[in-house]
């Protein structure tokens, strides 16, 4: 059954400034690796970023009817989430509605599809990740869903969750964890700054990393020539 109903944004604007202050890898680490959208689903130009509550969107196959009346639904910073089946011949996004969402300054689409207008869009600088680009228009015509649970990018997405996009792709951060991820990102990155700062002062990444032991755990024999 298809149904359409409320936005829903329930992580404090801190939080997700937290999450957008960092690296999509840096969560993705801090959330176990779990939660990071297929490698397909990039930006239309590496420096776009995005971060903000999902409004999420379930598509009939190459229609972006939903897609419109999420735009018209959505407020400033959200991101417009939309599983598109994964469909990648034909747009369902374009110059047009990034000109609406620039206007209405919503923080930015992912689409599970395609989408359309590469060059306009890049020069109004929407940020738009998607699967893939192609010149073929989506029809206007036929129902779905929006802010029910989806599935984007081989991930499970629900309405208010936290998206956070750079250059290397897109993570989802369930809304009743963010607070949590975000203290585990800070400590992720202090982590990392700390063998930053043991690299520089001469010691190896393998030791650093501790890798010995699980070379130990394996049990893998090592030869070494006499």
């Amino acid at each position: 059954m298809y149904e359409i109903n409320d936005r829903v944004s329930v992580t404090p604007r801190n939080i997700v400034d937290q999450l957008a202050a960092l690296s999509v890898a840096l969560i993705g680490d801090a959330l176990g690796r779990y939660g990071c959208m297929e490698h397909t689903i990039k930006p239309l130009c590496e420096k776009f970023r995005i971060a903000g509550p999902a409004i999420t969107v379930q598509t009939y196959r190459a229609d972006n009817l939903m897609i419109h009346k999420a735009l018209e639904m959505a407020e400033e910073n959200d991101i417009i989430v939309v599983d598109g089946g994964g469909i990648c011949d034909t747009g369902l996004w374009g110059a047009l509605m990034s000109r609406m969402a620039v206007k209405k300054k919503i923080g930015g689409i992912v689409l599970d599809g395609g989408a359309r207008d590469r060059l306009e869009i890049i020069e109004m600088g929407f940020p738009v990740f998607c699967k893939a680009v192609s010149p073929m228009g989506g029809f206007k015509a036929s129902p779905g869903s929006i802010n029910t649970k989806i599935s984007c990018g081989r991930v499970s997405v629900s309405p208010g969750d936290v998206i956070i996009g750079d250059a290397d792709g897109v993570v989802v951060v369930p809304h009743q964890i963010a607070a949590q991820v975000a203290e585990k990102a800070q400590q992720v990155l202090k982590n990392e700054e700390n063998i930053i700062e043991g690299m520089e002062s001469g010691e190896s990444l393998y030791n650093l990393l501790k890798l010995d032991k699980v070379f130990e755990k394996l049990q893998i024999p090592q030869k070494r020539s006499s």
